[in-house]
């Protein structure tokens, strides 16, 4: 007469040692019951505690999350026609559980389709001794595990892949045919696996030979403020197109913004410079964001005018941005950046910033060793991140025009 098994507690999975007990549930519908025990002395001590069910029924009420191990009776009966539709029912049932397949003897082919239909591994009745069955119940139970870790780490893989793809696709790519002015960027985010943060930038050359180059920040680093952040520099882009300018424009991604955006406390920080077609004079406006570095032939580089910017975008209903003429003269190079650069400490034991001093005279040094472009920008965000002691906690963009 079968002795009846007390209900074990829920163990965890990461609670299960490699070489402790185990439990498995049998699922046979003979009347005498293969199993009469509530467990068997396996291998080096171990127990294998025994629970039986006579159909799905009944697997389905027993199957917690302490059952190691499955151990189907391809005898069942299914009534379908299929052979191993009770078998391929706990599977479905059971995705997340070893499943191991009982024939008789003489059933060495219906064995080898259980295994292919998902089983990891099968016993005939003449094998059902204790150390064996200890044996084969830990290697079906590790086995499902190794599946299991290979298929989450392909998951994984995929989604970090379709991920990266899709955050490339909404980098920008600056338009600038037709135009003189080398562009160069440098684009990290705080955000920890990401290739998008709340940074955002671009640059396009219109119809009338006007360049406009913009750089702005959206408050936070999670991806909702990545998307905001594309969805401006969008906005600016098709409005830029549309012939809008100076106070207008931030008027209207101010709009955008206060549309998009989940919360009233988010806001973001823009500076925007058009550059005449001659490449000699630019309009620039500051929203909240850091004023430009120019570097002119001969002469340090020094922040550009700041004195008449306005508010961040989203902080003031009804602000106003005014547009602030630059003589940019022959030869020059322009550096946009936002405040992750310029916020990262001078040292892990210190709370001083770098700040935008610091930062003014370490791009005269790079630009005295001879670095342009994006070795520039490179070299600049390297730096900052050394002297931090560390990589820089907010995102972090740099943009370099230079003329002549």
């Amino acid at each position: 007469m079968p002795v009846s098994v007390p209900r074990p507690r829920v163990i965890p999975a990461a609670e299960t040692a490699g070489g402790g007990d185990l439990t498995l549930l049998v699922i046979e519908d003979d009347p005498a019951g293969t199993f009469t025990v509530p467990e068997l002395l396996g291998a080096a001590g171990t127990r294998v505690r025994i629970r039986t069910a006579r159909n799905v029924t009944e697997a389905e009420r027993l199957l917690t999350d302490d059952i190691h191990c499955v151990l189907v009776d391809l005898a069942l009966p299914s009534g379908e026609g299929d052979e191993l539709a009770v078998l391929r029912h706990i599977l479905r049932l059971a995705p997340g559980h070893a499943v191991l397949a009982l024939t008789g003897e003489a059933d060495a082919e219906k064995a080898a389709e259980a295994v292919r239909a998902g089983a990891q591994d099968h016993l005939s009745r003449d094998e059902l001794d204790g150390r064996l069955l200890s044996r084969v119940i830990r290697y079906a139970v590790e086995r499902k595990r190794a599946d299991t870790a290979q298929y989450k780490l392909a998951e994984s893989r995929a989604r970090a892949q379709e991920n990266a793809r899709l955050e490339r696709g909404l980098l920008p790519t600056p338009l600038l045919d037709g135009s003189d002015l080398r562009f160069a960027a440098h684009y990290r985010p705080g955000r920890s696996r990401a290739l998008l943060g709340g940074d955002f930038y671009d640059t396009v050359r219109t119809p009338d030979g006007t360049v406009h180059a913009m750089i702005g920040d959206v408050c936070g680093h999670g991806p909702d403020e990545a998307a905001l952040g594309v969805e401006l520099r969008i906005a600016w882009r098709a409005l830029i197109f549309a012939g809008l300018c100076g106070d207008e424009l931030l008027s209207t991604l101010q709009q955008v913004l206060e549309h998009e955006r989940d919360s009233e406390e988010i806001f973001a920080t823009l500076c925007t410079v058009d550059i005449s077609p001659d490449g000699r004079r630019a309009g620039l406006c500051l929203a909240g964001h850091p004023s430009p570095l120019i570097a002119r032939h001969g002469q340090a580089a020094q922040l550009l005018p700041y004195q008449d910017g306005g508010p961040a975008l989203g902080l003031l209903p009804r602000a106003r941005w005014p547009r602030r003429q630059v003589e940019l003269g022959g030869a020059w190079s322009l550096l946009m950046y936002t405040d992750g650069l310029i916020e990262g400490r001078l040292g892990p034991d210190t709370r001083e910033r770098l700040g935008q001093d610091g930062m003014t005279e370490m791009i005269n040094r790079k630009l005295a060793e001879g670095l342009r472009g994006k070795r520039l920008l490179r070299a600049a965000a390297a730096e900052a991140r050394e002297l931090n002691g560390g990589e820089l906690t907010d995102d972090v963009a740099l943009v370099l025009l230079d003329r002549g």
